[in-house]
C-alpha cells in the first residue's frame, strides 16, 4: 500500500470506491481511452491495462477553496444502482476528506458518482 504522504488522490478515491460492494470496477474516462488506443500496441503494453484511478478525477474548485471529485463506476449485477452510488458518494467523500486533512488542505469536498454500466455475469 502507498504511503499516505506520497499517494495521489484521485488513487485514494478508486481504493475507497473500488472497496464498496457491488462496484466492479472503474471506467476509465474518454482521455485516458483515447490515449491507451493512441500508444502503440506493444506486447508488454497489454499486460497493462489502465489504472482505476482512470476512472477518476479530481480537480481544485475555480476559486481554490475546495475540490470536485469525479467517479465512474461500473457495477455488479444484483446491485440497485441508487443505494451502490450513495455508498461510493459516502465512501470517497470521507476519503477525500480524510486524505486532505493528512496534507492540511482543508475544504469542501463535492463528489459526483456516475454508473456508466452494470456487467452482467458471464452464464456458465
Amino acid at each position: 500500500m502507498a504511503d499516505v504522504s506520497t499517494r495521489p488522490p484521485a488513487a485514494t478515491v478508486a481504493e475507497a470506491a473500488l472497496a464498496v460492494p457491488g462496484v466492479a470496477g472503474l471506467q476509465p474516462r474518454l482521455a485516458h481511452r483515447l490515449a491507451a488506443a493512441a500508444s502503440p500496441a506493444l506486447p508488454q503494453s497489454a499486460a497493462h491495462p489502465l489504472p482505476p484511478a482512470s476512472g477518476v478525477r479530481v480537480d481544485r474548485t475555480p476559486d481554490g477553496t475546495g475540490w470536485h471529485v469525479e467517479v465512474r463506476c461500473v457495477l455488479t449485477e444484483g446491485h440497485r444502482a441508487v443505494d451502490t452510488a450513495r455508498h461510493v458518494h459516502d465512501r470517497v467523500r470521507s476519503a477525500v476528506v480524510s486524505h486532505l486533512t493528512a496534507h492540511d488542505e482543508p475544504g469542501t469536498v463535492t463528489v459526483t458518482v456516475t454508473v456508466t454500466r452494470v456487467a452482467t455475469r458471464a452464464s456458465g
